[in-house]
């Protein structure tokens, strides 16, 4: 029997998680959502920016996610900075709970996405990046898109 391949659909992104820190391992978890959240999150209404991970009696929650209220949802709107839980196997969060005890690491939500007609979150394993790993960064991205400018102008030039 054949296993279908089930598209996913990026909803957001966390750009700033990669420029604040180095990101060392990725998981995917399910994110415990209301039907106006899901709707609100199709129409592309949410913001991981500030976000982070937090573990609250042995079971892991998302904080600072922002999901705007669906505006058709009247009463039954939920609020927008409300801790949603993710949903891992048991065997994932003890082995979270070991990595982050470590000093400086911290988990971070990266995109959230839908695969099939599921809601998932890639989560980031990262410790935090100081100003001049920032900076260095900074620095390589500039060259790299220097040179990238110079090979197509002498390309251009060639034609």
């Amino acid at each position: 029997m054949a296993e279908k391949k089930q598209a996913s659909k990026t909803v957001a992104q966390n750009r700033k998680a990669y420029h604040d820190y180095f990101v060392e391992e990725t998981y995917e978890a399910g994110i415990a959502l209301y039907g106006t959240e899901v709707k609100s999150l199709r129409a592309g209404r949410v913001n991981l920016k500030d976000s982070y991970c937090s573990f609250k009696e042995g079971e892991l929650f998302v904080l600072g996610l922002h999901i705007s209220p669906y505006e058709q949802g009247n009463q039954f709107n939920h609020d927008p900075m409300r801790e949603k839980k993710l949903l891992l196997h048991k065997q994932e969060l003890r082995k979270l709970v070991g990595l982050l005890s470590r000093e400086g690491y911290t988990l971070v939500p990266l995109s959230l996405y839908f695969s099939g007609n599921k809601i998932k979150m890639a989560l980031g394993l990262c410790k935090g990046k100081k100003l001049y790993d920032k900076r260095e960064s900074i620095a390589r991205a500039d060259a790299a898109r220097e040179m990238t400018r110079r090979v197509k102008e002498n390309a251009t030039k060639g034609d």
